[in-house]
């Protein structure tokens, strides 16, 4: 990059509108259409069968042999061993577009710097609990003792680089400290915090730690279980406040390990916990991810929609389960996805019930289980609602109101007559409620 300058962002955006990623790998790769996608062999490994496949619909590309994947510009950064620059001037040059360039401010300097420091940092604080989980002595006798008390293998435990807070409420500030990083970006990134006299301490004292990764494997965020001192008992939890590099309205917990998953099946499983995750994941349901504790967002839902159009909402059967499901269903209409519930029975949660089943058993239930949302939603509303005249009323309103977020013209139709028949009405009593609400989102 020339000192002081960057390509500004409308070129950016240009470009990767501009680069079809069938067409960047074909000047590397010999493909062949197979359906909707295109096959060949990995140039990044030395398979000897075509793992390698390019989505055009999605515009990326991976491999299932060394899991290699992302879009145009990450192809050629990798292929060609180039930078981020070099790679988008590259495909600039490939499709005739003129670079603009921009200077660099020095808030721009200061925000990018801030931003590499604390992703630095966040690296440092992973490498650090994860030592002091298996190195550690308070840490095997406390942190480690509960994850295998919970049945989590070994290679669960690296996989998603778990790790423990020591009870010294110093100790991962000092080791950082010590280490040349400064005080500003531990209390930035949230690894530390300041009390009321100033004096600074660890956030995630005491945790069990799950570190937030985002999709290419950095460490953006952190959320601990707190453990008390005979480590029996859960506490409560903690997570990294919101920072430059971390806004868990914007993260999936498991994302970075499930996305092969994800475009390999066409599907992701949504769940409410970390500990969901880890549980289906080493059950062999790897394509799952956790919402980080919060109401799911529409911010969440397109970053699933980078690798499927096709959402399972797999929470707990208890009524606040239920609930976070209605609520996720019109979001996930609005864009343009297809949604499916997983019921659980009473008083399981999806990190219980995988720990009682085996895969088989698992895949089995939720072959024989998982349902369309908005048909399930429609017979939870309706139930008891026969002899209610207003319970009734309420529930064609609501129905009305998802089918109306839905853009395609052709899946609203279905929706409305499958849905007809099950409140038993008339589907044009329903289309007109259907239409009356996309009046109003069209206004």
């Amino acid at each position: 990059m020339k000192k002081g300058k960057t390509i500004d962002r409308e070129t950016v955006n240009k470009i990767y509108e501009a680069a079809n990623i069938v067409e960047v790998v074909s000047d590397f790769v010999n493909l062949k259409k197979s359906g909707e996608i295109y096959i060949g062999c990995c140039p990044f490994h030395n398979g000897e069968t075509p793992s390698f496949t390019v989505l055009p619909a999605k515009n990326i590309y991976k491999c299932f042999g060394c899991l290699k994947g992302g879009n145009s510009v990450n192809f050629v950064m990798e292929h060609e061993q180039m930078s981020y620059r070099e790679a988008l001037v590259y495909l600039a040059n490939k499709y005739h577009i003129e670079i603009n360039e921009q200077e660099v401010t020095p808030e721009e300097r200061e925000f990018y710097l801030s931003r590499e420091n604390m992703l630095a940092l966040n690296e440092f604080a992973k490498n650090t609990f994860a030592s002091y989980l298996i190195e550690n002595v308070e840490g095997r006798a406390a942190g480690y003792k509960y994850l295998r008390g919970r049945v989590f293998h070994e290679d669960t435990i690296k996989t998603f680089e778990l790790g423990f807070g020591l009870s010294d409420r110093k100790a991962l500030t000092n080791f950082a400290l010590k280490n040349g990083y400064r005080q500003k970006y531990l209390v930035d990134t949230g690894l530390s915090k300041l009390d009321d006299d100033y004096q600074i301490f660890d956030r995630f004292s005491n945790c069990v730690i799950f570190p937030v990764h985002n999709l290419k494997g950095k460490v953006i965020g952190f959320c601990g279980r707190v453990l008390n001192k005979d480590t029996k008992m859960l506490l409560k939890y903690k997570d990294s406040p919101q920072s430059t590099i971390y806004d868990k309205h914007r993260a999936l917990y498991g994302i970075y390990q499930a996305k092969t998953s994800i475009v390999h099946n066409d599907k992701c499983f949504l769940v409410e916990g970390c500990t969901d995750v880890l549980s289906l994941h080493q059950s062999g349901i790897e394509n799952v991810v956790a919402s980080l504790g919060t109401a799911l967002t529409i911010h969440q839902i397109r970053l699933i929609k980078k690798f499927t159009n096709n959402i399972t909402l797999f929470y707990d059967g208890d009524a606040a389960g239920i609930h976070a499901t209605l609520r996720a269903i019109d979001m996930i209409f609005a864009e343009d996805m297809n949604a499916k519930v997983l019921p659980l029975p009473d008083d399981e949660d999806p990190d219980s019930f995988a720990n009682k089943h085996i895969e088989s058993e698992i895949e089995d239930y939720i072959t024989k289980n998982e349902t369309d949302c908005l048909l399930f939603k429609t017979r939870l509303l309706l139930d008891g609602a026969d002899n209610d005249p207003i319970k009734k009323a309420n529930a064609i309103s609501n129905i009305a109101t998802s089918i109306s977020v839905i853009p395609a013209d052709i899946k609203r139709t279905v929706y409305a007559i499958e849905c007809a028949k099950l409140i038993g009405i008339d589907e044009k009593v329903l289309n007109n409620e259907i239409d009356k609400r996309q009046n109003k989102l069209n206004h």
